[in-house]
């Protein structure tokens, strides 16, 4: 194998097990001090899925300040009123506890009440400043891996994402708690799910120059893990072990792509979320086999694909050449969101044809993906994506 340099930052800690979100509370209270900032959705509140981390912490803490108000894309109003709120409070710790809308929104809030920054000036890679407050995430669907990510995704304007990503917003602990999950709709678990899957496969197959072996060994065993639970995750909701397969999945995918970062995939699933507000996870579900099989005319990105095929379908043929096992895998992989019941074209979410023009636009802004993709990927390839997709 031919070594080049690279970095590989993580969490420092994880904790992981049925209950650990109440289990490890006096570890959470004692590492955020006593004035904690709960930021979370209005769903989860409303469900009670955060009611026994609360009690617990409410028990050890001075005070425990929730901001439940955080949407799906969260945008910048939201982040910006969880962080007048944490300065109003006088908060000495962060926890997000919640999909990857309100762990993006802890990371900055911490990172924001830590340094006093200009978010302004934090977009981007590598350009935060620092130092963020204590942090802690608390996942409850298994996709993002947002909990191991040094990135924090906000919707600036009407449509538009912008990123920061820097080590300095991974979290000090990550709690994996897979009872959190049990609750998540067939559709929700189904889509983060292939989100997950996407981490991994992209992560494994980027041209960035941080690609390492660190992350390829880390996107295999997702793979196995996601490809090995995510049927019975999503048809029996209950079963406690694909769940705690699926969290973990979702973590090390994480993990993968938080240090070999994501291409196009991603790229091409941002205007369909900011503009149509389609789940993260499903938009990436919708493109996946459009950008794999556009990537897959080249060699190197046909040979990743190929390798990674046996680890998500056990059952597939290794003996055919690495192009008819790459076209097998990616002909699977669509095969798989169609049994797992998600939509399968861009027109089934309500997209008219028409706007693939303006997200093939939107989707070339997004260079800090774009430039991860084992084929370059221009305008017009976008508009053919799309349209392939439509």
């Amino acid at each position: 194998m031919n070594l080049n340099n690279f970095t590989f930052n993580t969490t420092s800690g994880i904790r992981f097990g049925n209950g650990t979100s109440k289990s490890c509370v006096s570890e959470i209270s004692q590492k955020l001090g006593p004035n904690i900032l709960f930021i979370t959705d209005k769903d989860l509140m409303s469900l009670k899925l955060t009611e026994p981390t609360l009690i617990e912490l409410n028990k050890l803490s001075s005070k425990v300040e929730v901001f439940q108000d955080v949407e799906a894309d969260p945008s910048l109003k939201t982040l910006m009123n969880a962080i007048e709120i944490g300065k109003k409070n006088k908060i000495t710790g962060v926890i997000g506890f919640g999909g990857g809308s309100s762990m993006d929104v802890a990371k900055l809030t911490s990172l924001i009440l830590g340094s006093n920054e200009n978010i302004e000036e934090a977009w981007g890679v590598s350009n935060a400043k620092g130092p963020r407050l204590p942090l802690i995430l608390v996942p409850t669907t298994a996709g993002t891996g947002s909990e191991v990510t040094p990135i924090s995704i906000i919707t600036v304007g009407e449509e538009e994402k912008k990123g920061v990503s820097s080590p300095i917003i991974l979290p000090d602990i990550a709690i994996l708690d897979p009872e959190l999950t049990v609750g998540l709709p067939a559709h929700t678990t189904a889509a983060t799910g292939i989100d997950a899957m996407v981490h991994a496969i992209e992560g494994y197959a980027s041209a960035n120059k941080n690609n390492n072996p660190i992350s390829k060994m880390i996107a295999v065993e997702a793979l196995k893990l996601l490809g090995g639970s995510i049927e019975k995750a999503v048809f029996e909701g209950s079963n406690i072990e694909a769940r705690g397969n699926m969290l973990l999945g979702a973590m090390l995918a994480g993990k993968s792509f938080a240090n070999s970062p994501v291409a196009a995939v991603h790229a091409l699933a941002y205007p369909i979320g900011g503009t149509f507000h389609v789940s993260h996870g499903l938009s990436n579900s919708l493109v996946l086999p459009y950008v794999l099989r556009f990537n897959s005319v080249d060699n190197k990105a046909t040979k990743d694909y190929s390798d990674l095929a046996p680890f998500l379908f056990p059952d597939i043929d290794m003996s055919k050449g690495s192009q008819a096992i790459c076209k097998e895998f990616i002909d699977r992989l669509e095969n798989l969101s169609k049994k797992l019941g998600l939509p399968q074209k861009l027109r089934e979410v309500n997209i008219p044809k028409e706007a693939c023009k303006k997200m093939a636009s939107d989707a070339m802004k997004q260079t800090r993906l774009l430039v991860n993709n084992p084929r370059e990927v221009t305008e017009n390839d976008a508009l053919n994506i799309y349209e392939a997709a439509w």
